[in-house]
């Protein structure tokens, strides 16, 4: 697997799926762009999921969060594209991803996206 930022998102499959267990990541370190000032935002992109039949794999979520980087983007949009992009991946049986931006203009911002899969 490459170290470059990437938008792929690789999967493993879930070593449990007869059972409902909850997977907590976070990402401390999350930067991207505002999309109009162009200077850096900073969040930690918290992730917890319940899966179906698919994991995610740690290095490669961790390359995709990178890859916004440099991408100009407000708190929603990038909070919401992020979940969009990992239901995808995933399809899993529930989700919440939260972006907790650190402060700008002296207000800090928290994006809270929440999905669960229809039975």
């Amino acid at each position: 697997m490459t170290t470059a930022p990437s938008r792929e998102i690789q999967t493993f499959p879930n070593p449990n799926p007869a059972r409902d267990f909850e997977i907590e990541c976070s990402c401390p370190e999350f930067t991207n762009v505002c999309p109009m000032t162009g200077q850096p935002d900073f969040a930690t992109i918290t992730i917890r999921y319940v899966p179906n039949q698919r994991c995610i794999e740690l290095k490669s979520l961790k390359l995709y969060l990178w890859s916004y980087r440099n991408e100009g983007a407000f708190h929603e949009a990038v909070t919401n594209r992020i979940a969009d992009d990992l239901i995808a991946a995933l399809d899993p049986r529930r989700i919440t991803v939260v972006g907790a931006f650190a402060v700008r203009g002296g207000i800090t911002t928290t994006v809270t996206v929440t999905h669960s899969r229809l039975a």
